[in-house]
């Protein structure tokens, strides 16, 4: 059993709050991750291809998934999995933050993400 109280807060340059709870950089959790995140409106990452699995679960606001031609709104209540290996690119471009929680397995890792340039 483990208690979580103080999850790592990953450091970022763009506004956005990443809370691990499990994982690498938190408990040293390979198989998998979670975090609690908020983005700000108007956040944007570049596009990835992860060797991980990623699922997202939205509490609160709006994020947008971009995969391919295709582009997803998730609002709360929605969830989403992308599996390894399928690029995807995450944004808020709404006038509102975001609030979601992401689940990946393997763990994310810096090494793993493969964010293009």
């Amino acid at each position: 059993m483990f208690h979580q109280t103080t999850p790592f807060v990953v450091p970022t340059g763009d506004g956005k709050l990443i809370e691990e709870h499990f994982g690498l950089a938190s408990t040293g959790e390979d198989a998998l991750s979670i975090a609690h995140m908020v983005a700000p409106p108007g956040w944007s990452e570049p596009p990835q291809t992860p060797e991980f699995g990623e699922f997202t679960l939205v509490s609160r606001g709006h994020k947008q998934a971009a995969l391919g031609d295709r582009t997803i709104v998730l609002e709360p209540g929605h969830s989403l999995f992308v599996p390894p290996g399928v690029t995807v690119q995450y944004s808020n471009p709404f006038d509102e933050e975001v609030e979601y929680w992401s689940v990946c397995m393997p763990a994310f890792s810096p090494e793993r993400v493969n964010r293009e340039s």
